[in-house]
């Protein structure tokens, strides 16, 4: 305080020798607000409240303290998950870090670039002007400390710092399985991944996948028909829907109590190399990964080697030899996967702690026999039965190749009517040129 009354004895002789030689209606608009009226604050007051100013406008009521600390982080240039993490342990905090010199941040060896954003506040300035994308895509943020952040997935090598979440947080905490697969999947292929995960829906596990087209796609419609719950890892922002022809898949996902995740920033395109990635993350939040199709040099080889380095249990779907969708899954059988044909297969793997979890979500009606990937048709009548028959679910068949094999025993229009019935009862999907296949 005497430091600061001397400060104002400097001051004070500059007002005064203007009261002196000009009106007081000169005086009081200016310097009497300044140093005569409020000669406290401006010595006790201002000082603080900049600092304090400054450091709240990182922050935000939407959002915790420390979740905007790991934000700064996520977007510091230079650094990654792997990186931050260390400088956590090693400052005790992630608000430590941004308490630090630029001196003792240097120190740890970072990257200048990456000192320098966060020594400057350029870090949270970024995570202040993301916050405010977050709040309206009305997403969420979930942290690496944060009690919602999945515990399956934090102990991975390199846990994302930041999840962008839309939709319902508490699913990331639930037992799910990885269902992947190629983007261009065989009817065979696309009726296997729907089949199981409707079923492994229905049993209770969350369904986890990337929401690409094909053997993705198949999985979360799977899981939507079961009722069940999916969450859909993206490769871009959590606010870009792609492949955009997915959009009401998005909105199905959300509307029955999914999730859709993403590490990425708001607005991240979908730029190629962010989607093996985002694998580690497809297998992280499982207790497994579900391999259907997948050729020689497809991206699902990443998510099942990230499977295995994490130690989650891999199961791959057998495929037609002859056929080069089926190279990842039939290697994968011999390299020691789970053959799975049904979902008993992936159930009875389960570690005894998840199936204990997802006891009381059982449907209350089980059949006491075996799972069966071809449903009783006892009930069908005879037309399409015989139809039913010459449909395959690996392959597709023409409409005039139906008509031709069964010609003289069942006429063109019972077999057209017998198709479309068969395809309101699920037993069979059309598919492009009047081409026909088998659901399982």
């Amino acid at each position: 305080m005497p430091q600061a009354e001397s400060a104002l004895a400097t001051v004070e002789p500059t007002p005064n020798a203007q009261a002196k030689s000009t009106p007081n209606e000169q005086v009081e608009p200016t310097p009497n607000p300044q140093v005569t009226s409020t000669p406290n604050l401006r010595v006790t007051s201002t000082p603080s409240p900049q600092v304090t100013t400054t450091r709240s406008a990182t922050k935000s009521p939407t959002a915790s303290s420390a979740a905007m600390d790991w934000l700064a982080l996520a977007l510091t240039p230079g650094l990654g998950p792997t990186r931050s993490k260390k400088l956590v342990e090693y400052f005790g905090s992630a608000e430590a870090i941004f308490r630090a010199s630029l001196t003792e941040l240097e120190a740890t060896g970072m990257k200048a670039q990456s000192a320098q954003s966060i020594a400057t506040g350029k870090s949270a300035e970024l995570a202040q002007d993301e916050l405010g994308k977050v709040a309206a895509a009305k997403a969420q943020l979930v942290s690496l400390s944060d009690p919602a952040y999945p515990a399956q997935l934090k102990q991975i090598y390199d846990p994302p710092l930041v999840l962008y979440v839309r939709g319902n947080v508490e699913v990331l905490a639930q037992p799910g399985i990885a269902v992947v697969g190629t983007r261009h999947p065989t009817p065979y292929g696309s009726g296997m991944a729907e089949r199981l995960s409707c079923d492994l829906a229905i049993h209770g596990l969350v369904i986890i996948s990337g929401m690409a087209r094909g053997v993705d796609s198949c999985a979360h419609r799977g899981a939507i028909a079961g009722k069940g719950k999916t969450v859909a890892v993206f490769g871009t922002g959590v606010d870009v829907i792609y492949p955009r022809e997915n959009s009401r898949l998005a909105d199905q996902i959300l509307g029955l109590g999914g999730a859709l995740v993403s590490e990425f920033p708001m607005a991240t395109f979908p730029a190629p190399q962010n989607f093996p990635i985002r694998n580690r993350i497809l297998s992280g939040m499982s207790v497994g990964v579900l391999v259907v199709e997948a050729a020689e040099y497809s991206g699902t080889r990443i998510t099942s080697r990230c499977a295995l380095e994490q130690n989650r249990e891999v199961f791959a779907v057998p495929g037609n030899v002859t056929n080069k969708n089926s190279w990842g899954p039939n290697t994968l059988i011999k390299q020691g996967a789970k053959l799975t044909a049904t979902w008993e297969d992936v159930w009875e793997d389960l570690p005894m702690q998840v199936r204990l979890a997802l006891e009381p979500l059982q449907p209350e009606s089980q059949s006491e026999g075996t799972a069966s990937l071809f449903g009783d048709n006892a009930e069908l009548p005879p037309h399409e039965k015989q139809i039913l028959r010459l449909i395959k679910a690996d392959e597709t068949i023409h409409i005039d190749e139906l008509v031709e094999k069964l010609e003289g025993e069942v006429s063109p229009s019972e077999i057209f009517a017998a198709l479309f019935e068969l395809e309101l009862a699920g037993k069979v999907r059309q598919m492009a040129g009047k081409n026909f296949v088998r659901c399982f």
